[in-house]
This record gives C-alpha cells, sequence and structure tokens, in this order.
C-alpha cells in the first residue's frame, strides 16, 4: 500500500478529516430508525436525499435524467457512462483511481432507460471527498478523443456484442419499443453499429453531458450519511456545475403514450416470450396503481422458495421444469409496463404462453381463491420493502423521485399503498390488460413460437 505521504492532497483531506471530527464517527451498534424514509433538501439550486442508517460505510449515487429515454441522439447515454470518472480538469483517471483505492473505495456507473447513476460506496468519514469528486466529474469531465478511441467505443463494442447474444435482452428491448415506440421505447444497448458510429463523438458526449449534469436534471442521495453534513458539502462542491442546460432539448420530454403491437424476430440463441400491457408509474408519478404490483406477484412464475412452485399461478402452470417463467412490473416516472418473460424450449414456452393469457382471464373473472390474493399482496409488499434496504434501488428510485417529480420514493408509503389493494379493485386492473392492445414479442424459433392472437391477445 502507498504510505501516507505518497496521497494526494484531496486523499490526505479526506483521510485527516477522520481524525479532526471524531464526533461524527457512528459504531456499527449504533441505533437505526426502523424506517425507510429519506430526508431531502435542496442546496444552492440542486436537490438532495440522505437516509442516515447505522454503519460505518456510505454510499453516495449522482442520479441524472439521462437514460436512453432522453438522448438526442443514438448512443449518448452509453457514451456518457463510459466516460464516468475519468479525467477532470483537476484529477486524471489515474489519480481518481489511486485516490479511491487508498480510501478503500468502490466507483461504478450504469444507466437504465430514464436516469444516469454514478455510485460510490466508502468509509462514512469519507463523504467530503467523494462529493468533492462528484461535483468534479459533473462540472468538469474532459471527453478526451483518445480516451475515446482506446477505452469507451470498445467498451460499447462489448456491450453490442452482449446485447445481440441475448435473446432476452432483445425481446425486454422490443416490447418496449412496441409498447412506446420512442422514448421509454429506445433500446437500453445499441442493437446495431450504426448509432454509435454515426452519431457518437466525444464532442457530441461533451455537449450532451451540458445537458444531463445541470442542476435542474439531476439530484445527489446518500445512503448512511448524516443530513445536515450532505447539505453543507453539496452546498460547497457543486457550485461550478450551471444550473440549467446549456441547450433546451425536448428529446423524451413528452408524456409516455402506450401504444402495443407484435414484433416477431428469428434467432438461434434460444427462444423468448415475453407479453406486455400497460402497468404503474413510480410512487412519484402521477400514474401509480398499486394493484399492477399485486397482479405481479400473483402472476409470479419464479418461486421464492427453493424446491417449491410457490403460490403464484405461472409457477404452477409451466409447461415443463426446464421453462423460465418472470413477471415484471416496470416503473418508470410517468408509465409502466407489465410484462411477462418466457424463455425454454420453443414448444414449452408456446404453452405456457396461451397459459400467462388464461391466467389473466381467470383473474378478471375472480376466480382466484382469497388466501392466493393474500399471498401476493405479502409478496408484492415484501418487494417494495426489500427495495427499502436494498441501497442501490433506493438511491435510483430516489434521485429519480427528485428529478422527475420533485419528491423522494418514500417505501414505507409505497408499502401501505399495496396494504390497500382490494380483490374487485384487483379484478378491476386483470380486466383492464385484456381490454387493451398487447405488446407481444418472440424472438427464436417462430415457426413454433405462436403469434398473439393465436393465443386470445389484441395487437
Amino acid at each position: 500500500m502507498f504510505p501516507r505521504s505518497t496521497a494526494c492532497r484531496g486523499a490526505q483531506r479526506a483521510l485527516s478529516a477522520r481524525a479532526v471530527h471524531p464526533s461524527q464517527r457512528r459504531g456499527l451498534a449504533a441505533p437505526a430508525s426502523g424506517s425507510f424514509q429519506y430526508q431531502s433538501g435542496e442546496a444552492k439550486g440542486l436537490k438532495f436525499a440522505s437516509r442516515d442508517l447505522a454503519g460505518q460505510t456510505t454510499t453516495l449515487a449522482l442520479v441524472a435524467k439521462a437514460g436512453t429515454r432522453y438522448q438526442p441522439l443514438p448512443g449518448l447515454t452509453e457514451g456518457l457512462e463510459k466516460f464516468a470518472f475519468t479525467n477532470t480538469e483537476r484529477r486524471s483517471t489515474l489519480r481518481i483511481v489511486r485516490e479511491s483505492e487508498l480510501l478503500g473505495a468502490e466507483l461504478n456507473a450504469y444507466h437504465t432507460r430514464e436516469n444516469l447513476v454514478l455510485e460510490a460506496k466508502f468509509l462514512r468519514d469519507d463523504l467530503p471527498y467523494f462529493v468533492e469528486l462528484f461535483g468534479e466529474v459533473a462540472s468538469s469531465t474532459r471527453y478526451l478523443p483518445h480516451v475515446y478511441n482506446e477505452e469507451v467505443l470498445p467498451l460499447i463494442h462489448l456491450a453490442h456484442k452482449k446485447f445481440l447474444a441475448s435473446v432476452t435482452d432483445i425481446a425486454v428491448n422490443s416490447v418496449h419499443s412496441l409498447a412506446f415506440h420512442r422514448g421509454l421505447g429506445v433500446p437500453t444497448a445499441s442493437s446495431s453499429t450504426t448509432p454509435y458510429t454515426k452519431y457518437l463523438h466525444p464532442e457530441t458526449i461533451d455537449w450532451y453531458s451540458k445537458i444531463a449534469f445541470a442542476k435542474s436534471n439531476f439530484a445527489v442521495v446518500a445512503n448512511g450519511a448524516d443530513h445536515g453534513d450532505l447539505s453543507k458539502w453539496v452546498g460547497q462542491f457543486f457550485d461550478d456545475v450551471r444550473a440549467t442546460p446549456t441547450e433546451a432539448t425536448s428529446e423524451g420530454t413528452e408524456q409516455s403514450k402506450y401504444y402495443g403491437g407484435e414484433e416477431r424476430i428469428a434467432h438461434n440463441g434460444g427462444n423468448a416470450y415475453i407479453i406486455g400491457f400497460p402497468g404503474s408509474s413510480s410512487f412519484t408519478g402521477n400514474f401509480y396503481k398499486p394493484e399492477i404490483a399485486v397482479l405481479s406477484a400473483l402472476l409470479g412464475g419464479t418461486s421464492s422458495i427453493k424446491w417449491s412452485p410457490g403460490f403464484s399461478i405461472l409457477g404452477n402452470a409451466k409447461a415443463s421444469p426446464g421453462t423460465q417463467v418472470k413477471t415484471t412490473s416496470a416503473i418508470y416516472s410517468d408509465a409502466g409496463l407489465l410484462y411477462t418473460t418466457i424463455t425454454g424450449q420453443a414448444k414449452n414456452v408456446a404453452l405456457t404462453a396461451k397459459a400467462a393469457v388464461e391466467a389473466i382471464q381467470k383473474i378478471a373473472a375472480g376466480q382466484i381463491s382469497k388466501e392466493d390474493i393474500q399471498k401476493a399482496k405479502a409478496a408484492a409488499k415484501f418487494k417494495e420493502l426489500e427495495h427499502g434496504q436494498d441501497v442501490k434501488a433506493g438511491l435510483e428510485l430516489t434521485g429519480a423521485g427528485l428529478v422527475h417529480g420533485s419528491k423522494a420514493y418514500q417505501i414505507d408509503e409505497v408499502a401501505k399503498a399495496v396494504d390497500g389493494v382490494t380483490e374487485q379493485g384487483l379484478k378491476a386492473a386483470a380486466k383492464s390488460l385484456l381490454e387493451s392492445k398487447a405488446s407481444v414479442s418472440a424472438v427464436g424459433d417462430l415457426f413454433v413460437l405462436p403469434y398473439a392472437e393465436e393465443i386470445g391477445l389484441k395487437v
């Protein structure tokens, strides 16, 4: 390990903070509130939130409204993600890496359809250093051509190959495209070499960063940090970040509209069949429907109990043990998609797809026992509370809530909403799915995989 004398000035300051402020340290046995609530605030125009749970470590995230939904040109979100924690005006990539290693920290970046997330995990007392680093990343990252050619572009090529090799990834992106067209329908990974060879360059990524990393377009969220401390450091280290985007863009800002439809893609790497319907927005959005979370649990597929198919309808209706089924409620700021993913041998996938439609018909007709409905509510509530304990999910949902809806995603309140779902409400939700156009994507052996109308769906 490098001796203290070789550490850079920023790392030395962060390391010495532990000795200067011993009163801020909290032991592992410190009491916790038992609540998953985040405190939120605003410092010099930047929204932030924190949850001060007991422990010696902190996770800090910068959540930007810069997912693929909002990129003005194909590939910009991927490029911006791959440039994370590279050269800034004050720090080289090597220096950032060395400082982080000296502090025992972990750095990560990823994106979803709506958000770009920069994440750091570190010892609690090093909060000032990493808030300062995030402020530099947001205000002065240098998008150098040689970094793009030698590091960024190869990573995007790798993501492209991985995407094309996965029938499930292709089907998930296909069903989103059918459901929402542009916006939420834009693929999360480049599915063709055209986007990043035609549109993607260091100059365009730099231009996009000045939109994504404006204070109005991102929030800072911390798990395991004192709220007052976070407020202080955010106010101090984000001064150089622009308040508003350098250029206005309307990409992705329109209200999401659900369309539906069908797409069939031949592939020799396996079989994936996805059936999707209009779902629920995030709790912080205006189209939140707790019934969708319960429907997702009731349809299910994958059991949470080893050696048991579980109580879910599709978990007990799979055509063979080798068939994998999973129902997902994907929530976004202003819309959602409830979809069931079926993978396996083509013949068994076809049979299970038909069973999935019949399951929704049974729920709509009230042919499900009260006991199973109660189990589904309990499972849905558990998943929401589990999100509260999962640091990654909690940070992203909270940051997204602040950026998209100006309020934090409060897990406790979501769990209460799930508790309030009634049997009649569940039946009405299932009936509305059958009355709407479905989004159906078939990837694999198209000779065997059924068309949507053959299993009773409208597209």
